[in-house]
């Protein structure tokens, strides 16, 4: 499927000054198939390794870190010789040698002509031994799990895709175009954005399957915590994990150390769910009571939120029925509103790459997101449905008078007094939209 980031991988292969590439991403985000594919299309040649489990590729790095040797015997193991510039190399699971790691170092310095990409996991990579990580002599991409606009491309709609992007901010979409988009929005709520179960599902449209492989990824998630974290860590890494849709369910949604185990506080959790963040598996969003530049300055690490990466796999882990999301349930009414926020959360990190904060004043008013783009600080508010009717925004525009404001809701496209609605399905855009 296509994947964006394939744009990003291109401009590092065209860089002059081009370091080591590594992927990081969560399992299961496609990270290898991507790899996979950039080389296919814009090399010669293509040579893979992947380091788990194959103590034989570990121990090219074990006599010393001399680029040439391994590259000599790493075209041994390949059966054909490693090339500079024609041949791009991949290694795949980098996190379980350390000393692969280190080599990436040497490679820039003495072997730059030599074309490497690294995928592993956050959570590998970020727990590697200090002395392997080759600080400053690599370049870095994340691989996250798919945009509702890629999941969109899956379902081959491109044209659809460049019409929303030309659309003017004052021009509602087309209610026959609004209609597939909702129903494409619903089932990506179901989804979510594994590439596994997106590909599933553009197959077989089986619900039943797509949940199965979703739980094979959520019991992989809770293998690498196994795999990765200390013994005694690993109970709470679990806790706090299967607590994110209760959490979020809650009225406000903030994070209650005392709802993962009962009697808990943040001394005793604290660093297990920093891994977690780490990892890439969860989104911390700290509450700001003040709109200023830098807004970290003005956060309060200690009040957050905690998100899911994938809304599928929320919606999987709350164990709410598909049906209730294509048919609006009452069931479902209950938790539409901490679903949509994660979604929203998503696509904005999907497009930014920053985690963005809220804000809330006392007890009277709070903002789902607030995000800067280059000098503007922007509000977001989250609707899940056409009832808009809010008075937290009002207060924050009251108070603060910003340039302009977005709300995200299933109403259509429209600018109105430095307010705009930007439906759910667009989120994509808005960055065109602020210019």
């Amino acid at each position: 499927m296509e994947r964006l980031i394939i744009n990003d991988l291109i401009e590092w292969k065209n860089r002059k000054n081009r370091k080591p590439l590594i992927l990081k991403g969560v399992r299961q985000c496609g990270k290898t198939y991507i790899l996979k594919e950039f080389g296919k299309e814009n090399y010669e040649d293509v040579v893979y390794f992947n380091f788990e489990g194959n103590p034989a590729l570990a121990e090219r790095f074990e006599q010393d870190l001399d680029p040439k040797r391994i590259l000599i015997e790493l075209g041994i193991l390949a059966k054909k010789p490693i090339k500079p510039q024609s041949t791009l190399i991949i290694f795949d699971e980098i996190q379980f040698c350390n000393k692969a790691l280190t080599s990436l170092k040497y490679f820039h310095e003495q072997a730059p002509e030599y074309q490497i990409v690294s995928a592993g996991s956050l959570l590998g990579i970020s727990l590697s031994k200090p002395l392997s990580f080759p600080v400053g002599k690599v370049d870095f991409l994340t691989l996250r799990a798919m945009s509702f606009y890629e999941f969109v491309l899956a379902h081959d709609e491109r044209m659809l895709l460049d019409y929303l992007e030309d659309i003017n901010i004052n021009t509602p979409v087309p209610q026959m175009f609004a209609d597939k988009l909702i129903t494409l929005l619903k089932t990506y709520y179901v989804t979510g954005g594994m590439p596994e179960v997106v590909a599933n599902w553009v197959d077989s449209k089986d619900v039943s399957e797509v949940e199965r492989i979703q739980d094979v990824i959520f019991n992989s998630y809770e293998l690498d915590f196994a795999k990765h974290a200390p013994s005694t860590d690993f109970p709470k890494l679990s806790l706090i994990w299967r607590s994110i849709p209760d959490q979020l369910a809650k009225e406000n949604g903030k994070f209650v150390y005392g709802y993962v185990k009962h009697g808990a506080r943040a001394k005793d959790l604290e660093d297990a769910l920093q891994w977690l963040v780490s990892a890439g598996m969860a989104y911390k969003v700290c509450k700001i009571e003040k709109p200023a530049m830098p807004l970290s300055a003005y956060s309060n690490q200690s009040y957050f939120k905690l998100y899911m990466a994938d809304i599928g796999l929320l919606r999987r882990m709350s164990r709410l029925p598909a049906t209730s999301i294509f048919e609006d349930s009452i069931l479902y009414s209950e938790f539409k509103g901490a679903i949509t926020e994660n979604f929203v959360l998503s696509e904005f990190i999907n497009l930014h790459g920053d985690v963005p904060y809220y804000w809330k004043s006392g007890n009277t008013a709070e903002v789902d997101f607030i995000a800067q783009f280059g000098e503007k600080i922007v509000p977001i508010e989250v609707k899940a449905s056409t009832n808009v009717k809010s008075r937290s925004l009002g207060v924050y525009r009251e108070k603060y008078n910003p340039e302009i404001s977005f709300r995200t809701s299933m109403l259509n496209l429209k600018k109105d007094n430095g307010l705009v609605n930007i439906p759910l399905y667009m989120i994509w855009v808005i960055e065109k939209m602020l210019r």
